[in-house]
């Protein structure tokens, strides 16, 4: 079973040891991304430099993020079980210093990145790595009790509380979502009984409505989504604009470079409305291809963790379905959000979004991927194993 895994995540000719559609899948995404995000950015400054910030600022974090997968495929998946519950702790202890004053930047009311030199590094996106960590290695100790007991889930959950409670302090409450929903997904794939998941279910969506109906800004994200044309000069605004730029690329597109509501009048259109600009631009072919590129992600995610379960590697299986988990879900949102299925939120689009800390850690992702595909198919845990020279 393992070698017709492996030979499915390979091309005819090419070693077996890398997930080839995994590989092409994410560099089509991110080619995407720095495509489109020239596309949306180029208008906002004036004189070179500042029309090729957005741009130069996005390559280099994906230059970085590349460096990062390499540097993540020399490391053993048994080291990062061992590391885990450290890694949830440093998770833990960045989301808390973001909060001290002085130390935290604050943007747009909202106190999320720490200001290293020219770089702002925004501490809940590295959370979502680490927490996947730290879960699977838990599902595994505790597979017995995750199943048979409600103590056994009620304590991760108290973990990611804690967390949940740090990130909406910044506010996030785009990441706590995220967060959350993987957890909760990673429980249910590790055994979690139904009527224990949905009862976690329904009050973590009692939670959410409290939060969103004793806010008064998410109250009127969540009414102005229901009708965005009820006000579309003020709280539906952005929505609409999205809506419309949809509506102008019909079905292949204005073609690259030729959309409107990015210059003038679709705000945020660079990070989370670029799937917007995808619409205009490329029209619904693009929107779907980029969706298809997206279920190939998660289903390359999902059969990687197939594979690691049937060798014997619970711990593996449960990164890589935690990983597609997040960056599927993740991906649903934002275009959910795009296209007017789901509330406004401040999440980017993996790969494709302006954001430099999501690209970092979306490849860094990517890399435990590869990793954990490598062992899998050729069993050899060892450190510095480069995948690129398999034969």
């Amino acid at each position: 079973m393992s070698s017709v895994a492996c030979r499915s995540g390979a091309f005819r000719g090419l070693p077996p040891g890398v997930d080839w559609w995994l590989l092409l899948d994410v560099l089509l995404l991110s080619g995407i991304g720095v495509v489109m995000v020239s596309s949306a950015s180029l208008h906002l400054g004036s004189g070179h430099e500042a029309t090729f910030s957005y741009l130069e600022k996005h390559l280099l974090a994906l230059v970085l993020g590349i460096a990062g997968a390499l540097l993540v495929l020399q490391v053993p998946v048994r080291w990062l079980e061992r590391a885990s519950p450290w890694l949830y702790a440093l998770g833990v202890v960045l989301l808390l210093v973001v909060l001290l004053p002085g130390v935290g930047r604050t943007v747009n009311g909202a106190t999320r990145w720490i200001a290293l030199g020219g770089f702002n590094l925004q501490t809940s996106e590295f959370m979502k790595l680490f927490m996947i960590f730290y879960m699977a290695g838990y599902l595994v100790r505790r597979k017995v009790e995750v199943a048979h007991s409600v103590w056994g889930v009620v304590k991760p959950v108290l973990l990611v509380a804690l967390a949940a409670v740090a990130l909406m302090a910044q506010p996030d409450f785009g990441t706590t979502v995220v967060l959350l929903a993987t957890v909760m997904g990673m429980l249910f794939l590790g055994g979690a009984p139904l009527w224990q998941f949905g009862v976690l279910f329904l009050l973590v969506a009692a939670g959410g409505a409290l939060l969103v109906i004793f806010s008064p800004y998410r109250l009127e994200r969540v009414t102005s989504f229901l009708n965005p044309w009820a006000d579309p000069f003020g709280a539906g605004y952005q929505l609409s604009q999205a809506l419309i730029a949809f509506g102008r690329g019909e079905w292949t597109g204005v073609g690259l470079g030729n959309g409107i509501q990015k210059q003038f009048y679709l705000p945020e259109a660079h990070t989370d409305f670029i799937m917007a600009v995808i619409g205009e631009e490329f029209g619904l072919v693009g929107t779907v291809a980029v969706i298809l590129f997206f279920a190939l992600l998660v289903w390359r995610a999902f059969s990687i963790g197939a594979v690691a379960e049937s060798k014997g590697r619970p711990y593996a299986a449960h990164v890589a379905w935690g990983i597609g988990l997040w960056l599927g879900m993740q991906a649903f949102i934002n275009i959910g959000v795009n296209v007017g299925l789901l509330p406004t939120k401040g999440l980017t689009l993996p790969f494709i979004s302006y954001g430099s800390n999501s690209l970092i850690v979306s490849c860094l992702a990517v890399g435990v991927l590869l990793r954990i595909h490598w062992e899998n198919c050729t069993g050899d845990e060892s450190v510095g194993g480069v995948p690129w020279r398999v034969s």
